[in-house]
């Protein structure tokens, strides 16, 4: 790539792209990351971030981009206490303040392109109101506007959901403040990452929001296997699927072990989750008699070789905004079997590029496990799936044509 500044002479639109934390490395980060080489193309770019990972400093490095992070790695504060005072948002902007300069570079953009999670949106209060902000909303605050995040790993409450509601009151307000605020700020704009998750946005906070759809790249999830990729992956013997996710009810683990008691199928778990959770996920699969690999964290070579020897990826998440495990299915040539919610009816078309399937009828389920060991549905489904995700431009170009249509600078 050309250097960062400008392309045959003509000076590059400053963009500055921050996320409040890499620190899961989860599908959002990697989608960002993804398409950063692209962006870098176009834009004169600049990163931040409150904690970063390893593959960020990386992707900047390589890209020549100026990465700004505070010299105090920032975490979310934790406890019933936090949420009650919403000790989240002012400890996060406290820690955007003390990055070294960020502050008072701010007026040297020309937009900032903001990725939502935790300690993202304490940034906007720091951004001068002529500067425009784009907000890649991916999901409503799930923990603020739903209860899925307050449920064990089996979707047993934590405590009284009509409490933690009450407790969660002041926060969510200042949530449902911060999103209408930046609506009405001068050339900014919101995207949600699918149709759905726009239709949420429109739902919780009452504004309009457009669209900015993920992206997956050929040569992390190729159809044939590359030179960097591992033979194989995992301590599972005979027929897996794989399931992405970090262990919890609103990723359904704990439903996705239940479904494949009585099939012979085992489970491969990428995504980690808490000690104590993984724990009872062993316990689950162990008295439902389905084999279980909790995967450490994976490269893309070493993801795209375990999706390769799986049965099917599949998924019983609720609400899932978009997931972009879908397409990196249909990418390498592995069929994938999800629920017939949220953002996966966006990527899926049940019977052609994959399964949607009812969430409690597990009959089902097992019929789709088996009409996955069908050459030709895996061979039809995936290559229709590639078809679907090239005609949608899910690649970090179109990702990049459409965020400057979006920003229009």
């Amino acid at each position: 790539m050309a250097g960062n500044r400008e392309v045959a002479g003509v000076p590059r639109p400053r963009l500055l792209v921050a996320k409040g934390s890499f620190e899961s490395m989860g599908g959002a980060e990697r989608d960002l990351l993804r398409n950063l080489p692209a962006i870098a193309e176009s834009f004169d770019v600049s990163v931040a971030t409150l904690a970063s990972a390893s593959e960020l400093g990386s992707a900047c490095e390589g890209l020549g981009l100026e990465l700004m992070c505070p010299e105090e790695r920032w975490s979310p504060p934790q406890g019933v206490l936090s949420s009650v005072l919403d000790s989240g948002m002012g400890s996060a902007s406290k820690a955007w303040l003390s990055i070294g300069g960020l502050v008072d570079s701010l007026n040297g953009f020309d937009c900032v392109h903001l990725t939502s999670g935790d300690g993202s949106l304490a940034l906007l209060e720091h951004i001068p109101e002529m500067v425009p902000v784009h907000l890649h909303l991916l999901e409503p605050h799930r923990g603020l506007h739903e209860d899925v995040l307050h449920r064990g790993l089996d979707g047993t409450p934590k405590r009284s959901l009509g409490l933690t509601r009450a407790i969660l009151s002041r926060s969510r307000r200042r949530d449902i403040s911060a999103i209408r605020g930046l609506s009405l700020r001068s050339n900014s704009s919101i995207s949600g990452n699918s149709s759905y998750t726009a239709g949420r946005i429109s739902e919780v906070y009452g504004v309009r929001s457009g669209v900015l759809l993920p992206s997956v790249v050929s040569d992390e999830f190729p159809e044939n296997a590359g030179e960097r990729e591992p033979e194989s992956v995992g301590e599972l013997e005979g027929e897996y699927v794989v399931s992405v996710g970090r262990a919890s009810w609103v990723k359904g683990a704990w439903e996705t072990i239940s479904m494949l008691s009585g099939s012979g199928v085992a489970l491969a778990h990428v995504g980690g989750g808490d000690e104590d959770d993984l724990r009872k996920l062993e316990g689950h699969a162990k008295s439902m008699g389905v084999g279980l690999w909790c995967a450490p964290r994976l490269s893309s070579p070493e993801l795209a070789s375990l999706y390769r020897g799986a049965l099917a990826v599949v998924s019983m998440a609720h609400g899932e905004p978009f997931g972009l495990t879908p397409i990196e299915a249909q990418s390498v040539g592995t069929p994938a079997l999800f629920v017939d919610e949220g953002g996966f009816r966006e990527t899926i078309v049940d019977g052609v590029s994959g399964r949607l399937l009812p969430r409690g009828d597990f009959d089902e389920w097992h019929r789709a496990l088996s009409e996955a060991r069908d050459p030709e549905n895996r061979s039809s489904w995936s290559e229709n799936g590639r078809v679907a995700i090239s005609e949608a431009g899910l690649d970090p170009r179109g990702h990049c044509d459409r965020l400057i249509a979006i920003l229009r600078i």
